[in-house]
């Protein structure tokens, strides 16, 4: 039974993981990109994603916040990996912790848009992402989702 007295929109110190999803969109061989919105990292460049909610199966919420921040509807969501971004402080307080479960799809509709907690959305040639400046897991990610999508394609 959950905790009736946490604040979902509070996200640190708190006593355990937020599980997260994020996803490697493609169209093409471009890859969808989020400008964050909000904190944690606000302005920076990441894959869509963001918390599972309560009684949301991964797949639910990760098609759910793909469409919420990017206006784009996804194929059949793939696992690709799991991260976790652990963030203490100075004084070694854990400030964030993160465990995300990363998906692979590719676009299937939708009209692309900033929402939700985004502040910007593009498409991204994958040969062109030094100017966004990715945490190298999501350059990691993004690579091993290449490889599932290339698998998938060979079967």
């Amino acid at each position: 039974m959950p905790d009736a007295d946490i604040d979902t929109d509070i996200r640190t110190f708190l006593p355990r993981p937020i599980i997260g999803v994020g996803a490697v969109i493609w169209y093409g061989d471009q890859v969808l990109l989020v400008q964050r919105g909000k904190e944690p990292d606000i302005g920076t460049w990441s894959l869509p994603g963001g918390a599972q909610e309560l009684g949301e199966t991964l797949e639910q919420a990760v098609r759910r916040e793909v469409l919420e921040e990017t206006g784009i509807e996804i194929s059949q969501p793939v696992l690709v990996d799991t991260v976790d971004l652990i963030s203490p402080t100075k004084d070694g307080a854990i400030e964030y912790h993160y465990t995300l479960v990363d998906f692979t799809a590719d676009a299937v509709g939708g009209d692309m848009r900033a929402g939700d907690d985004a502040a910007d959305v593009k498409w991204v040639d994958t040969n062109q992402f030094a100017p966004y400046k990715l945490w190298h897991k999501t350059i990691e990610m993004i690579d091993k989702a290449r490889r599932v999508r290339d698998n998938q394609s060979a079967d």
